[in-house]
């Protein structure tokens, strides 16, 4: 599971990499830590075919009797297409989630953060997760009023030898191609269903480790 990751790519590389307008942008903020229930960028198909850049709160809500909804930030491969809860959003309403980093805690007392990028020579490569989301009607805290929020969530699979030294149980699912990209936000489900694999490990590297709960890596100018 991951619930934090950074996006600290400039605007434009963000319109540049995933073939969106300028005029089908809403702001993109840099940002080196997002939490479950933040707004962040998500990239996905408008009513009209055309991509957008628009900001949805992180973690589709589940209600729970008597409880606070729950913010359910990932979901698993093998239950994508048998789960009612995943599968129509999975099916019509799939998205590219911009990320530079992404991190996984060692499970000690205190937790320890390791965060993991691309390998390349950039520090921080733009990439996206596999996301898909849907429109949310309801509260999204116990005893709180209703709310109308578009919701994202992403895609996780078995870690790859790299991440598994970390979390032995799950990772996002990465579409660091355009090529791959395409096929998850443009393709029929077949297609993207193929997706759901581990990155090459030798693809990955852990760029920083310890209680930060954000991405130290300085954020680049607007300019750039």
């Amino acid at each position: 599971m991951c619930n934090l990751y950074s996006m600290t790519s400039a605007p434009e590389a963000v319109l540049r990499l995933f073939r969106v307008g300028h005029n089908r942008a809403a702001p993109i903020e840099s940002r080196s830590a997002i939490f479950p229930g933040n707004m962040a960028t998500v990239v996905r198909t408008a009513s009209d075919g055309a991509r957008e850049a628009v900001q949805l709160s992180w973690g589709f809500v589940l209600p729970q009797a008597g409880k606070a909804p729950r913010r359910v930030t990932n979901f698993r491969d093998d239950k994508t297409r048998s789960s009612p809860f995943w599968r129509d959003s999975f099916e019509q309403r799939r998205c590219l989630v911009p990320v530079t980093s992404f991190a996984e805690p060692r499970e000690i007392t205190p937790a320890t953060w390791h965060w993991f990028a691309l390998s390349d020579e950039q520090p921080r490569p733009l990439f996206a997760f596999a996301g898909i989301w849907r429109h949310w009607s309801g509260p999204i805290r116990k005893g709180g009023s209703d709310v109308a929020i578009d919701v994202f969530s992403f895609m996780t699979t078995l870690p790859n030898d790299l991440v598994a030294t970390i979390n032995h149980e799950r990772m996002p699912v990465i579409l660091a191609t355009a090529d791959e990209q395409d096929a998850w936000i443009d393709g029929d489900s077949d297609e993207a269903f193929r997706l759901a694999r581990p990155y090459p490990a030798a693809g990955l590297r852990i760029v920083q480790g310890g209680f930060e709960k954000q991405d130290l890596l300085q954020t680049p100018p607007a300019s750039e």
